[in-house]
């Protein structure tokens, strides 16, 4: 594996902020196997930071080692190679990925690598590709990368690339993380998720909220998990984001979720996060723009 050398662009990192499902509802199954869904996806500010390194023309490689993530299974390798082919294997990069977020927790840490990557390499590399079109490749790497792409707090529905912006309150969260990891697949596939919830509105779930349709199943396999959310519950509603597993709940301030997670059991993991309406990916972009053309490749 070659090591970092020269960066591509602006050496500072690119943010891959998480993210949290404020409800998920199934409302539906297509003909494909499909879920169709509505939820609420908003950032916090709890991030990796990807580096990307020049290398020559055609080698797309891992700098170092993301534990738990094989470079096989790696959707930030399969993202550039899906960019790379748009330069004629003229194009090479070294990604080099420093995990903060949890895996299998439910906060898009997989998905949010795709869309840095995406949105990184298409800037760097001088491909110009339209934001549209960048979040119909991003479709393809994964459900939740579209959101990422585009960088704003939305309304999600239909297997969730059908986005609409909303600004949500930006409370500060306390996340915990049990020690447990959740098979996404295993929770999609069983018999007893519910598929049918009623299809709701922007305004009415403003009004009254919603629930995450997946939290009955995982209470259910994944004891853990419903473990961490009646702890969390005793200090404000608490919530499972995605398939779980890890559990959010909304605190009145910074000093009062820091103050909660300081009783955590000590086999979990804590973290505080705020609430963003707008990715710090698309800051990025712009440190990225306000550079001289010759930082590019």
């Amino acid at each position: 594996m070659t090591a970092p050398s020269l960066a591509l662009g602006d050496p500072r990192p690119w943010p891959a902020p998480g993210k949290l499902n404020l409800f998920l509802h199934i409302v539906g199954r297509r003909d494909d196997g499909y879920h169709l869904l509505q939820t609420a996806f908003q950032f916090i500010d709890l991030c990796d930071e990807l580096r990307f390194w020049r290398r020559p023309a055609g080698v797309i490689e891992r700098v170092g080692k993301v534990a738990g993530v094989p470079a096989a299974t790696d959707l930030a390798l399969r993202a550039a190679r899906t960019l790379a082919d748009r330069g004629d294997g003229r194009l090479g990069v070294g990604i080099e990925i420093v995990k903060r977020l949890p895996l299998q927790a439910g906060v898009g840490g997989g998905s949010s690598d795709a869309a840095t990557v995406l949105v990184g390499l298409n800037r760097l590399w001088r491909l110009g590709i339209p934001a549209d079109e960048l979040a119909a490749l991003g479709l393809a790497l994964g459900a939740d990368v579209p959101v990422f792409v585009r960088g704003a707090a939305a309304w999600a529905e239909g297997v969730g690339e059908r986005l609409t912006p909303v600004d949500f309150p930006e409370p500060i969260y306390a996340l915990v993380r049990p020690d447990v990891s959740v098979a996404t697949a295993e929770v999609f596939q069983a018999t007893e998720l519910t598929r049918d919830s009623p299809v709701i509105t922007i305004n009415g779930f403003l009004a009254a909220g919603g629930r995450n349709d997946f939290e009955p199943v995982v209470r259910q396999r994944y004891p853990a998990v419903a473990a961490a959310l009646d702890w969390l519950g005793r200090f404000a509603p608490a919530r499972l984001t995605g398939s779980g597993s890890c559990v959010f709940a909304a605190m009145s301030d910074e000093s009062t979720a820091r103050a909660v997670l300081a009783r955590l059991p000590p086999r979990w993991t804590g973290y505080v996060a705020r609430g963003l309406n707008r990715s710090p990916l698309l800051d990025r972009v712009r440190i990225e723009e306000a550079q001289a053309p010759g930082s590019a490749c």
